[in-house]
This record gives structure tokens, C-alpha cells and sequence, in this order.
């Protein structure tokens, strides 16, 4: 491998699924000043809001939004001002 071929900054990070909880460990050169106890080791954490274990095409689980509930409530508020 060449020398010096990555920044000076690139080192382990742990990152951190928020919506799960869910953390692995990886290398990158992600500024942040949280740390977090990983493996008996502390290192850098990047707190994600989604991964591949939280998001519905890698875990087959679609997140079922309530739009049915908005339309409906939306309805019913629009009828009243109608009549």
C-alpha cells in the first residue's frame, strides 16, 4: 500500500445508529467530539439516524406512515367550513 495515501485524521469510529440503538466500527475521517465505550476500547462516535439494520429495504419491514388518519382529519375539518 502506498504511505500517506490517507489524511492524517483517518482512524477507527464507531457509528451509531440512533433508531435502533445498533453500533459497528469502522475507519473514517468524520469530525466529532462525542465518544463512546465500544469492545472495552473508547473511540469516536458518529450518530446516525438510519443504517442498513434500521432501514426498510434492507430489513424487508415497511414503516406504515398514518396518512389515511391526516386525509381523513383534513376531510372532515374542509366539510365543516363547506356547509
Amino acid at each position: 500500500m502506498k504511505k500517506d495515501l490517507h489524511p492524517e485524521n483517518y482512524r477507527p469510529v464507531v457509528f451509531k445508529d440512533m433508531s435502533n440503538g445498533d453500533m459497528f466500527l469502522s475507519r473514517s475521517t468524520c469530525k466529532t467530539t462525542d465518544t463512546v465505550e465500544f469492545e472495552g476500547e473508547t473511540y469516536p462516535v458518529v450518530k446516525l439516524e438510519i443504517s442498513s439494520t434500521s432501514h426498510p429495504f434492507y430489513t424487508g419491514k415497511s414503516k406504515l406512515v398514518d396518512t389515511a388518519g391526516r386525509v381523513d382529519k383534513f376531510m372532515s375539518r374542509y366539510a365543516r367550513t363547506r356547509k
